[in-house]
């Protein structure tokens, strides 16, 4: 799951919910100062990759992708079921995207946790360029995959032209949206528990 996913599966509280944003982002000795319940928030994260990693469903989209992106579908995946949950946004969270992508921002704005500085950054480009809301498009779909594919080849050197990926959105879309209807419900269930 990718972003919109952590902050939807996540306590109403900022500190956690923000942990929950961030895990990925801040790691080690930088998480030595932060507030227990930013923490349980990591955990959560850590939680919800674990189980979408494992699960059948998913690994049944992943053979949905075509060859061409090899190690990388798992990734597609991910910011294709935050695509899903976007669109259907309401019904899975109970009040519309916008209302809560507002909510979220004004967290992040409000934030006075010291974190690292690729997370601040990351924080307030989530929040300036509404990057949670533009799931619910391709042409956002299309540009986060292209921010992804700019990580990527920071970190390894490569391109992996992940924005390729919308067009096996579009192909598979209805088979994809059906594994996500039938994944997140269980994803919901399975941290429920840990979000009271």
């Amino acid at each position: 799951m990718n972003w919109l996913a952590h902050v939807t599966l996540s306590k109403p509280d900022a500190e956690f919910r923000l942990g929950n944003l961030l895990a990925d982002l801040v790691k080690g000795r930088d998480r030595a100062n932060l507030p227990a319940a930013f923490l349980d928030g990591v955990r959560v994260h850590q939680v919800i990759d674990g189980f979408t990693d494992s699960h059948p469903v998913v690994h049944q989209s992943r053979a949905r992708i075509g060859p061409g992106f090899r190690h990388a579908t798992g990734i597609l995946i991910d910011v294709f079921y935050d695509h899903f949950l976007a669109l259907d946004f309401e019904r899975y969270a109970g009040e519309p995207l916008a209302a809560f992508t507002a909510g979220v921002y004004a967290q992040a704005r409000e934030c006075t946790l010291v974190l690292p500085t690729e997370a601040r950054a990351a924080l307030d480009r989530v929040a300036s360029d509404d990057r949670l809301g533009s799931y619910s498009t391709l042409d956002g779909m299309t540009a986060t995959l292209r921010r992804v594919s700019l990580r990527l080849l920071e970190r390894t050197g490569k391109d992996f032209e992940l924005e390729r990926g919308t067009a096996e959105l579009v192909t598979h879309f209805d088979g994809l949206r059906d594994d996500f209807a039938a994944f997140f419900p269980e994803l919901q269930s399975h941290v429920a528990g840990l979000l009271v």
